[in-house]
């Protein structure tokens, strides 16, 4: 199998549980909740996405012809003289829709520890070292376990009480960035709060945003 990647860095992981660890990031292309396009957003099931997944001409981004060829590609943002086995976080768009056992194979071979950050929408494959769940509204959850779920918030039709009894170790609260900055400091105080009353559920922050870095 074939692989598009729109782009691959190396950077501090923003979010969520393994927030502040170096990692590879590696956006695959396509997703199976919006085209990508401006012009179809308000017609998807996710419309808050504020990623570029489409085609393959994004930084480092190409076609790699099978999964040795993107591994290949993967090691060279490791740095050389680490003693620690490279990480790396599969995202997207639907990183779903291509990973396939060929890869996490191919992965592993290589020392690698393989995060995916996934929609839920689609099962994955064994072996994967970390799931990172993040529902959308109105969109099927098919993979319902896995170690972190974290959940956009708010979604008004998908509030956190509706996936608290899913099979995660992690819960964490992301609040919903927007183009108004009050709208979101609302979103933040709504998690804050949130998590405050229900301690199940952690906040998680971009801290990339924050930063300034990819």
């Amino acid at each position: 199998m074939s692989y598009s990647v729109k782009e691959v860095f190396y950077s501090l992981q923003g979010e969520g549980f393994h927030s502040g660890r170096p990692a590879i990031f590696c956006r695959m292309s396509k997703c199976n909740l919006w085209t990508g396009r401006e012009a179809d957003r308000s017609d998807a099931v996710c419309q808050f996405c504020d990623t570029d997944f489409i085609g393959t001409d994004g930084q480092n981004g190409g076609k790699f012809i099978n999964a040795e060829a993107l591994c290949q590609h993967l090691l060279g943002f490791w740095p050389n003289d680490s003693d620690q086995n490279p990480f790396v976080v599969l995202t997207g768009g639907e990183p779903l829709l291509q990973v396939d056992e060929d890869l996490i194979t191919a992965l592993h071979k290589h020392k690698f520890e393989i995060a995916v950050e996934t929609n839920g929408t689609k099962t994955a494959p064994t072996g994967i070292d970390w799931i990172c769940m993040s529902p959308k509204a109105n969109a099927p959850i098919i993979l319902d376990s896995g170690h972190e779920l974290k959940l956009v918030f708010p979604q008004p039709e998908l509030m956190p009480d509706k996936v608290a009894d899913l099979d995660f170790d992690y819960f964490y609260l992301q609040p919903m960035d927007d183009q108004d900055p009050n709208i979101t400091q609302q979103n933040i105080k709504q998690a804050v709060a949130y998590c405050l009353a229900h301690p199940k559920w952690k906040l998680s922050l971009q801290t990339h945003k924050l930063l300034g870095i990819d």
